[in-house]
């Protein structure tokens, strides 16, 4: 740094190695103290210096005496009191002159050179192009904003060329065909003759690169785009080279996606305009997409359906099927003897002698109409498997097909058909993997008292492969109902495999009536023995899972939630605001030694609540508060159909394509009316069971019960003796009628009772045998003050119509 008066104010240590001195020694100093005070500098000390900046060779006298040749660059500050400074920057005369050559071949390059050069921001507008592009795209000096390639055919490709290198940060390459007009007196070596204005069309291979533009800070500021042409008037090696060009085309066009329609509608438009004028694609029936597999023909039954097809005319005149129809060709046709023999048959002549088209009045009729002279079928054939055939037409192309276009399209076609065996063999897992997972979830979901269920399930698309949610609707005892929604961690059959077992250890706490926090813990302890197993078998897989757990209570009208890293469910209250349930946030499933809470919650009888997966609320934006925003926005109003809050839940918060699983379960609670629910308290006194029986049997006889009155007396007669004699504190008594006749027994002892059989010699031990034998279904449940022992008994068939019809109304 140099004041204005000369003085060296700053002096860097990278000065200190080029000239010796130190900082100490120079600072205060005249800057001619170190530099010859020529040129440049002497007009910066004397105050000549008119320019804000300059640059050039200089001598300096080293520390040590000698003198050494610099480069000098100099450059105004501007200070706010009118006193200003200037920066020096020195370095060798050696880096000046390699700078200046840089300089020097990079302004030639851009102006002077015959390769075209533009440069495209991030939204692919062009900034900046030099003469010599805009010669090549025969664009007009003064437009600006045009894409280079904009006024070609091959606009589409260059637009998807500069945004691939864009997106993925690599140099992208592609070789195009290209034409021009120029004077003949151009490209021959005699002068026109005055007044004719003879021209000649030159062909051109134009060799086309992207590649991005970063800042030294690594962000992308754009896309530089350079094209240049390679020009030879041979018809033969130009048809060679645009063979090649189309080579190239199709190895970067065919198989970006495993999707099999998407992979023969990318061979078409590979060879249409460029090889034919029309192509259709034709395969077996038995590799339709799985969507299509309603479509497949009968057991004995084999053919060909249209896959795709494409012309050069809008209209398609050609067609005689429609994409996705079965094809029938005879049998002497080309298509049929090249499925039969595996090899290319090509008609280098088509008109109304030709053999075969005699038994197909209706092509021959179309051929004619539009003027087919040419018609090649090349077979799509890969790993000893033939797959289709291939079918091209020329009609404007005025050349027939000959042994090179053969042998071209052949190779093209072998590559189409790796990538359509490919998508086959993807098409096939994916559906395995997903008729397995739809296997494993429940068909028909159970028809309850205490809750309207209504669900969706959507499976990824094809490329992101099967998931692991899974959801399910258990009824419990008391009426009660258990809902779950899960999520394994990963993709394909081996998360499906996973969920299943999962589900089915759930189903089985389940009926163990374990509360919802300690239903987890035993769930956590399963996926974690699997995380062990699937990690001695070095398979890769890795086994996690996130679910949420909750029982609601009809009579109550209380709701139980526990979580293990999932989201918590959101309720629709019928005068309140919606909300996301205040859960506790336990950890996912697999982790191992951390505890789980749950949370207990009065709802009212008609509330919605909804369970979901991730994906319902990450689809979009991966934006978890948006997307539960969005939820909550689409749970209003409750009183509408579930099924229709389900449609407005996936057409509000999911894309067409999902990229993950999802799993949703509406729930619409209900309540049990009191005049359905019988409580007594029974004292421990003998006589009690006899009050009790006769208390269940006037109760029975209100509800129109009767035929069912001497069984229920015998349960209720066993439990509550069993109860009295073997468990201690108050003794309750409760029944419900629901779809079933519910009998509960309570009372404050934690043990539970065993069925056995007796031995002929014991007078007791054949209670809880006569009451299995009586009940429908029996089991224990433990509670905060001790133990319910329940069972359940079906209605007779006039009543359980009764129930329904009520259940149904309510």
């Amino acid at each position: 740094m140099v004041d204005a008066a000369g003085l060296i104010e700053c002096w860097s240590p990278e000065a200190e190695k080029l000239l010796g001195y130190s900082s100490a020694d120079v600072l205060g100093q005249p800057a001619t103290a170190v530099l010859d005070s020529r040129d440049g500098l002497a007009a910066l000390v004397e105050g000549r210096l008119v320019a804000d900046s300059w640059e050039g060779p200089i001598s300096g006298r080293h520390h040590g005496g000698h003198s050494v040749e610099l480069g000098l660059r100099v450059r105004a500050l501007r200070a706010p009191c009118g006193r200003g400074g200037w920066l020096a920057a020195l370095c060798s005369a050696v880096a000046l002159k390699r700078w200046e050559l840089g300089q020097a071949a990079m302004h030639g390059l851009l102006t002077q050179s015959s390769i075209g050069i533009a440069v495209l921001d991030t939204q692919l507008r062009c900034e900046w192009r030099n003469e010599m592009l805009a010669v090549m795209e025969g664009l007009p000096p003064e437009e600006s904003g045009a894409l280079p390639g904009r006024h070609s055919a091959g606009l589409q490709a260059v637009e998807r060329q500069a945004g691939l290198a864009l997106a993925t940060g690599e140099v992208r390459s592609s070789v195009e065909h290209a034409s021009s007009v120029e004077h003949a007196s151009s490209v021959a070596h005699t002068a026109p003759q005055p007044g004719t204005t003879r021209q000649a069309r030159t062909e051109h291979l134009r060799l086309r690169t992207s590649f991005p533009l970063r800042a030294r800070t690594g962000a992308t500021l754009g896309v530089c785009q350079t094209a240049v042409d390679f020009v030879d008037r041979d018809r033969d090696r130009d048809r060679g080279r645009r063979r090649l060009v189309l080579v190239n085309e199709a190895s970067e066009r065919i198989g970006t996606t495993l999707e099999l329609g998407r992979t023969v509608e990318e061979l078409a438009e590979v060879l249409v305009p460029q090889f034919a004028d029309f192509v259709a694609v034709d395969l077996l029936d038995g590799i339709r997409p799985p969507e299509d597999l309603a479509a497949r023909p009968r057991k004995g039954q084999s053919g060909l359906y249209r896959a795709a097809h494409l012309s050069i005319r809008a209209d398609h005149p050609e067609v005689v099927v429609p994409i996705g129809a079965s094809t029938r060709y005879p049998a002497q046709s080309p298509q049929s003897r090249c499925l039969a023999t595996g090899l290319s048959v090509r008609d280098a002549v088509v008109s109304s002698s030709t053999g075969w088209l005699g038994g197909d009045p209706l092509r021959l009729d179309t051929f004619l109409r539009i003027g087919v002279h040419s018609h090649m079928v090349v077979p799509l054939r890969a790993r000893g498997v033939t797959a289709g055939v291939v079918t091209m037409l020329r009609w404007e192309n005025p050349d027939a097909f000959d042994d090179d276009d053969q042998l071209l399209v052949e190779e093209l076609s072998g590559r189409a058909a790796v990538c359509v065996d490919n998508a086959r063999r993807f098409a096939r897992e994916h559906s395995a993997a997903l008729a397995l997972q739809t296997s494993l979830l429940p068909p028909v979901l159970p028809d309850l008292s205490a809750v309207e269920v209504a669900y969706r399930y959507l499976p990824a698309d094809a490329e992101a492969g099967v998931g692991g949610d899974w959801f399910d609707v258990i009824p419990l005892s008391g009426a009660r109902v258990a809902l779950v929604v899960g999520d394994v961690v990963g993709h394909g059959i081996h998360a499906a495999a996973s969920m299943g077992r999962l589900r089915a250890a759930v189903q089985t706490l389940a009926d163990m009536d374990l509360p919802p926090e300690e239903l987890l813990t035993h769930v956590d302890d399963l996926v974690l023995r699997l995380s062990e197993e699937a990690e001695a078998a070095s398979d890769g897989v890795v086994v996690g899972a996130t679910c949420v757990y909750a029982v609601y209570d009809p009579i109550g009208r209380k709701l139980s939630v526990a979580r293990a890293g999932h989201p918590s469910p959101g309720l629709a209250h019928l005068s309140e605001p919606v909300e996301i349930l205040d859960v506790p946030a336990g950890p996912p499933l697999g982790l191992g030694g951390f505890p789980f809470e749950s949370a207990e919650f009065e709802v009212e009888e008609g509330s919605v609540m909804a369970l979901f997966t991730d994906g319902l609320i990450e689809a979009s934006d991966r934006d978890v508060d948006a997307g539960l925003e969005r939820l909550c926005f689409a749970l209003a109003h409750p009183d509408r159909p579930l099924e229709e809050i389900c449609d407005t839940l996936v057409r509000t918060l999911l894309p067409d394509r999902p990229r993950d699983d999802v799993a949703c379960l509406v729930v619409r609670t209900r309540g049990l009316d009191c005049d359905r629910v019988a409580t007594w308290e029974i004292p421990s006194t003998p006589s009690s069971v006899a009050e009790a029986r006769s208390e269940v049997e006037g109760q029975l006889a209100r509800w129109d019960l009767d035929d069912i009155a001497f069984t229920t007396e015998l349960i209720v007669s066993e439990l509550v003796t069993n109860a009295m004699k073997h468990a201690h504190g108050p003794i309750g008594l409760r029944l419900i009628h629901d779809r079933t006749l519910i009998c509960e027994v309570s009372d404050a002892s934690n043990t539970s009772p065993r069925l056995r059989r007796a031995r002929y010699s014991d007078e007791g031990g054949r209670g809880l045998f006569l009451v299995a034998q009586l009940a429908q279904r029996w089991g224990t449940r433990y509670t905060a003050h001790g133990k319910t022992i329940w069972t359940e008994q079906s209605l007779p068939v006039r009543a359980q119509e009764v129930t329904r019809t009520a259940a149904s109304a309510g």
